[in-house]
């Protein structure tokens, strides 16, 4: 069995995830406080005592999904899994970097707050929107937005096979969304995100986040990390810094990114974190491959069950 951990981004939040597996385990708690020590953020009354809305504002929803995934990996280092390698869709990407010890823990709890800061207040003015479309392919999505002259849509997310995200103005998003069904899409579906994320839209949000990159350290890399902005490995020469500045301006290619997983041998994947979305990513790239996802208590008992019991040696 060859593992590799998944970890989910913006728009997969909910109000109250993981609260069972705060109030059983003191570890798990731990990490909130840590965290809210760190940032002065309320992270634990944000995500089990708020609103939607408040968890679902970006200066909120990264720092509390970050979060959650820190304390789950808190609880899975004693089950002592080898991991071969992980990849996290967008804002995941922290949550990977930091199990991999190419970023401290406190930097990087540090940095996704500021992430999360700068992309929400430095998001043009504007009514954005973000939609996946359904059943079409990459090449088809992208001329039908580059046809789209009434306001701003472009790709942003390249998910799996016959899902693809298209961020923007509310408007040009809708457009888009209709001429891809005409087009063949079998389903579009507005995501709850707040911005126009992934795309030159964000271009000052990139620049800040340059220059606020500099103040932490980058290590080396103790298991692979898949990087979002071309799917392959990030190397010990790679830029990790300029790579994340320009992250949030660039398309995630997450289906990529899980292709370059499979083809270093990995057959079981683990979502760490809130939803279960990544596992269906997994899932319609091949159905064989093992695949679990720990965002509450019966999951996390599940996983390490099966997987401890060795079900799928």
């Amino acid at each position: 069995m060859k593992i590799g951990f998944l970890f989910p981004g913006q728009g997969a939040q909910s109000i109250g995830m993981g609260k069972n597996l705060y109030d059983e385990y003191e570890e798990y708690r731990n990490v909130y406080k840590k965290v809210e020590e760190i940032t002065s953020v309320k992270v634990a009354d944000i995500t089990f005592n708020s609103s939607e809305e408040i968890l679902g504002q970006t200066k909120n929803t990264q720092i509390c999904i970050l979060t959650m995934s820190l304390a789950i990996l808190e609880l899975l280092k004693k089950e002592n899994f080898e991991v071969i390698a992980s990849s996290g869709l967008s804002l995941g990407e922290y949550s990977a970097l930091i199990n991999s010890e190419a970023i401290s823990f406190e930097d990087g709890v540090k940095i996704v707050k500021t992430r999360g800061d700068l992309m929400q207040s430095l998001c043009p003015e504007g009514d954005w929107s973000m939609a996946a479309i359904l059943g079409l392919d990459e090449e088809t999505v992208t001329n039908v937005c580059n046809e789209i002259s009434n306001g701003f849509v472009a790709p942003a997310n390249f998910n799996c096979p016959g899902q693809i995200v298209i961020s923007g103005e509310k408007k040009a998003v809708d457009i888009a969304s209709q001429k891809l069904k005409v087009a063949g899409a079998k389903r579009t579906l507005e995501l709850k995100t707040s911005g126009p994320f992934h795309t030159k839209m964000l271009e000052k949000a990139s620049i800040e986040l340059r220059k606020e990159l500099e103040n932490i350290k980058i290590n080396s890399f103790n298991t692979k990390v898949i990087k979002n902005i071309d799917g392959k490995e990030y190397l010990d020469t790679d830029n990790v810094k300029e790579i994340l500045a320009n992250h949030i301006i660039n398309p995630v290619k997450f289906e990529q990114s899980l292709r370059t997983m499979i083809d270093t041998g990995i057959d079981t994947f683990i979502e760490i974190g809130p939803g279960k979305t990544l596992s269906g990513f997994v899932k319609k790239i091949d159905r064989n491959l093992n695949v679990f996802n720990i965002n509450d208590i019966e999951s996390y008992k599940n996983t390490i069950k099966e997987i401890k019991g060795g079900i799928y040696e």
